[in-house]
């Protein structure tokens, strides 16, 4: 992984690494973790942000961007494009994620569920685009596939359009995370016109004999020009638009490869439980993460391998940035501690 050479920093991503703050106690009394504990204790640094959810993203997804050279406003569709192998039209025009998506409805709001659920496969991604891909060829906005579940459209008009992560909208009122601007009202038109191509398809009637959810809407984000990223992060995604975002040799990294070679990291492991609520899931990825990354980092820091660990801890609403260096962790004096992790003001 050669990448940042000549430094010996290690940066960590640990979305929704935050517990949420009515949660906290009881979810840091259940954590065994040691290492954290001493990196979050004798740490040489700690500043906790709060986020302004005005910008339709998660404080990580802004994170990412920035760690990326594409600024805070998540405008990675480009980005997600040269990932895919589809650089050569990432360099042309602007471009959206569009996502296949299941909303739920009830008698009082929509909901967009967790993409992750969808679990969609290659040949159900294709079939699904296939039927969708004429239809944004007569409007004039060529559409691309570059991974199940993971499209592009090009909008060269809509440049001033506003959207809404998937993972902000998921679990909030959807009516409140649609686009919003002057074309707002041309893409909600394109969305129906899709509802409609897709209720009943045969793809959708065999997911459901299957148990798995339907694809009855689509989702657009991540609006972006022509501009390649200028930063490079190793990433060990759970979504697909993530993964593309790391050179093939920074995905999936481990503890032993970035002490090897520093550099920066997020790891997405936490954000699935964290969306769902299931904090016994949350609890055991961090008991995981403890053993695969924070008890190797915690030694190497110790042994003079590298000099300094950033950890970047968030949840929905703000970010925890804690530094912890060699000279810190000779700090006897302080006790380790997860306390830091409450520190969200």
């Amino acid at each position: 992984m050669p990448y940042n050479l000549g430094m010996n920093e290690i940066t960590l991503a640990l979305p929704f690494a935050l517990p949420p703050p009515e949660l906290a106690k009881d979810l840091l009394h259940a954590l065994k973790t040691p290492a954290l504990a001493a990196l979050l204790g004798r740490h040489s640094a700690l500043q906790y942000s709060e986020f302004d959810n005005n910008s339709r993203v998660l404080p990580h997804e802004s994170w990412l961007s920035n760690a990326l050279g594409l600024g805070d406003n998540a405008a990675l569709a480009s980005a997600c494009m040269r990932g895919c192998g589809l650089g050569e039209a990432a360099a042309q025009g602007y471009w959206f994620m569009l996502q296949p998506a299941y909303v739920q409805i009830s008698r009082t709001h929509f909901l967009l569920t967790d993409l992750r659920g969808l679990q969609l496969s290659e040949a159900d991604s294709r079939a699904l685009y296939e039927v969708a891909r004429p239809y944004f060829d007569d409007i004039g906005k060529p559409l691309l596939h570059g991974a199940p579940g993971l499209w592009f459209v090009r909008a060269d008009d809509w440049v001033s359009l506003s959207t809404a992560s998937p993972d902000a909208a998921t679990t909030q009122s959807m009516g409140d995370w649609l686009p919003e601007g002057e074309h707002a009202r041309s893409f909600r038109k394109l969305q129906n016109e899709i509802q409609m191509l897709w209720h009943e398809h045969p793809v959708n009637e065999a997911r459901q004999a299957r148990g798995l959810q339907p694809v009855n809407s689509c989702w657009l984000w991540g609006g972006a020009g022509p501009a390649a990223p200028s930063g490079r992060v190793a990433i060990s995604a759970d979504t697909a638009w993530m993964a593309t975002l790391a050179a093939p040799e920074l995905r999936q990294p481990t503890a032993q490869q970035l002490i090897a070679q520093p550099g920066t990291v997020l790891l997405a492991d936490l954000i699935a439980p964290a969306q769902a609520g299931d904090w016994a899931d949350w609890l055991a990825r961090m008991q995981r993460i403890e053993q695969e990354w924070f008890a190797p980092l915690l030694a190497a820091l110790k042994d003079g391998r590298i000099s300094s660990v950033k950890l970047v801890l968030s949840h929905r609403f703000g970010t925890s940035t804690v530094t912890s260096s060699k000279l810190a962790q000779r700090k006897f004096w302080r006790q380790p501690s997860l306390n830091p992790l409450l520190k969200q003001s």
